[in-house]
């Protein structure tokens, strides 16, 4: 009789037990609740809802490809550190010793920093062997004294100890104004015939964007990253990288289609280190200047 009794008996004997029950009969659901917020607010939401969806968002993927950029003519240039100019330029040869070029922290610099600075410069802007002048970079985007930077940068990461070539001095901020002051009054009077032209140019840009992003990419920033980068291998054919306008050379891998030839270049191939060296330069870069000499190949 008393263990059926037994049985019978609830769990809850004391009022500390009972106040614990009702506790936890409200907290044990609402922990429950914010763990299931918590697990579907964190995955990835696609199609109506999800932040692809925001105006941000939307406001990104439709943004047009070409961009006018302003810039002061008699504001200060800014330069290029030595070592953002290796990672731009550089580094396509001289991180992985590509074609003979002096790999960076490696012994091969030895007998390059026994030279000087003056005689690696002199290298450098005339160009040796495998590499172009100014490493393949137009005068007009990389000045000598970058170009300078970027060889004390490498030979001082191979074990020299060279110092920064000194800053060249900033042209006087009215040097450009003076001709701009002293133009005959009579000019002014074209003034809205110049600002009419200019504002045709600059609607003429916005409208051809998506027609030029439609028709393959921006050749213009294939073509310029082609002249600062992909030129000090393709331009002579170095470590068998196809030549810049040969047909036969370019015939197969255009063969496997664009994508397989935009992976590659983005990924890197064989010798090719990925985006060619251009580490800062972003996947559209890289692709226009794939289709750049793709174009030049057909």
């Amino acid at each position: 009789m008393s263990e059926a009794h037994n049985e019978h008996e609830s769990l809850i004997k004391t009022p500390k037990q009972l106040i614990a029950a009702v506790i936890a009969g409200f907290l044990v659901p609402i922990v429950i609740i914010v763990l299931l917020v918590n697990y579907v607010g964190n995955n990835a939401l696609t199609g109506a809802g999800s932040s692809a969806m925001t105006e941000s968002a939307i406001a990104e993927r439709i943004a047009p490809v070409a961009k006018v950029e302003v810039k002061d003519a008699n504001a200060p240039r800014v330069y290029q550190t030595g070592e953002q100019l290796y990672k731009a330029v550089c580094a396509a040869c001289h991180a992985a010793g590509t074609a003979g070029a002096p790999k960076v922290g490696s012994a091969d610099w030895a007998p390059r920093i026994a030279q000087g600075y003056d005689g690696m410069l002199k290298i450098a802007l005339a160009g040796k062997g495998a590499m172009p002048a100014r490493g393949g970079t137009s005068p007009d985007d990389v000045t000598d004294y970058e170009i300078g930077r970027a060889i004390v940068y490498m030979a001082n990461a191979s074990g020299g100890k060279l110092q920064e070539p000194a800053e060249p001095a900033q042209p006087a901020s009215g040097a450009a104004a003076a001709p701009a002051s002293s133009a005959p009054a009579a000019a002014s009077g074209a003034d809205a015939g110049s600002a009419a032209a200019a504002a045709a140019a600059m609607a003429s840009l916005k409208t051809a964007a998506p027609a030029t992003a439609s028709a393959g990419g921006n050749l213009d920033a294939g073509k310029k990253l082609y002249d600062t980068v992909c030129m000090a291998c393709h331009a002579s054919g170095v470590a068998n990288a196809p030549k810049f306008g040969d047909k036969a050379a370019w015939a197969p891998r255009i063969a496997t289609g664009i994508d397989t030839l935009h992976n590659a270049a983005i990924k890197g191939l064989n010798a090719m280190p990925p985006k060619g060296g251009a580490a800062t330069a972003s996947d559209d870069d890289v692709k226009a200047a794939v289709d750049y000499m793709v174009n030049a190949a057909k």
